[in-house]
């Protein structure tokens, strides 16, 4: 019983031992530092991911980070050798060099550094963006090894300022389109339109504003107004926003005109008329025969006297020299 009581008491005091011996502040011996140095170290390496983050998919790494901040690409390979070789590659339509004979290619020589097996890559730019391949041979009792791990770097893009169309003039009861577009963002910006500094998403989809029945497309950045009206008259502008951040066109002001439909009417009836009175004055003078008199006196001009003289004295010449 003594025995049974003695052997319980050991094994409590050697649990309170080692949990004390995990507690932080606590281990101090070379041996004890070495049963928790793998947790702090591994710590340490998944703590330093720069301003990206990173996520493992089918064996791929994808690494996503915000334009002119720094990512690193991180080879996943049995630990480092002196007779190890380690390349970088980039793969797209073609394969170029990022890491090749200990040295690193193009111009990342001067924005990237080499961490192990790593590349840290100090300002990230929207041409850095794909997939990356790094390949690391060995040496082995079975001949060379060869292994290799992938990783897709995805830069995200502010919108830049969008292409806004405004018409300046419209008339009303006509449709009328504002379109705006931006092709730098990634992900693919939203946008949405201003009227007098006023957001015109607040109204449902096909709803009313100023009397006027609009549609907003935040995908395709077009804004339509199916019958336009005179309260439609204002100053509009488009943003672009995505994740990464926001960006506007300048202000354009569109006139909306009202038809003056009484006015057309009256033009069309007056050049009508004119047309009208044209056309019976031509009739009234060929019934008076204007233009019969004026074929008459050209035919009795002196033009055609002279000829008639000339013929005559021709005749005359002739018979005097027979």
């Amino acid at each position: 019983m003594a025995s049974e009581k003695a052997s319980t008491a050991n094994v409590l005091w050697r649990g309170e031992k080692k949990s004390r011996m995990t507690r932080p502040g606590y281990c101090k011996s070379a041996s004890c530092s070495d049963l928790i140095g793998g947790s702090r170290n591994s710590r340490k390496h998944s703590d330093h991911k720069a301003n990206g983050f990173s996520a493992s998919k089918d064996h791929r790494q994808e690494v996503t980070v915000i334009e002119f901040q720094e990512a690193i690409l991180a080879c996943k390979t049995p630990k480092k050798t002196t007779s190890s070789r380690l390349e970088w590659k980039k793969v797209g339509q073609g394969v170029s060099l990022v890491y090749y004979q200990q040295a690193l290619q193009g111009d990342f020589k001067d924005r990237a550094e080499m961490i192990d097996f790593n590349i840290r890559i100090k300002n990230v730019t929207r041409s850095d963006a794909g997939e990356y391949r790094c390949e690391v041979s060995a040496p082995t009792e079975q001949g060379q090894n060869l292994q290799e791990d992938k990783v897709m770097l995805e830069v995200l893009v502010a919108p830049a300022v969008p292409a806004c169309e405004v018409p300046t003039s419209v008339m009303t009861g006509s449709v009328v389109e504002l379109r705006c577009q931006d092709k730098e963002g990634n992900p693919a910006p939203e946008y949405i339109w201003f009227k007098d500094g006023t957001s015109l998403l607040g109204n449902p989809k096909g709803g009313t504003h100023n009397n006027s029945s609009y549609t907003m497309n935040t995908k395709s950045g077009i804004l339509q107004f199916n019958m336009i009206s005179k309260m439609d008259s204002g100053e509009y502008y488009c943003e672009a926003r995505n994740s990464v951040g926001h960006r506007r066109c300048p202000g354009k002001r569109m006139q909306v005109d009202v038809l003056n439909i009484s006015g057309i009417i009256a033009t069309v009836v007056v050049v009508a008329f004119v047309i009208s009175v044209c056309g019976l004055g031509t009739c009234y003078a060929q019934r008076k025969g204007y233009f019969s008199k004026e074929t008459s006196f050209q035919k009795g001009s002196p033009a055609s006297k002279v000829t008639t003289m000339s013929e005559n004295d021709f005749k005359h010449t002739k018979s005097f020299i027979i």
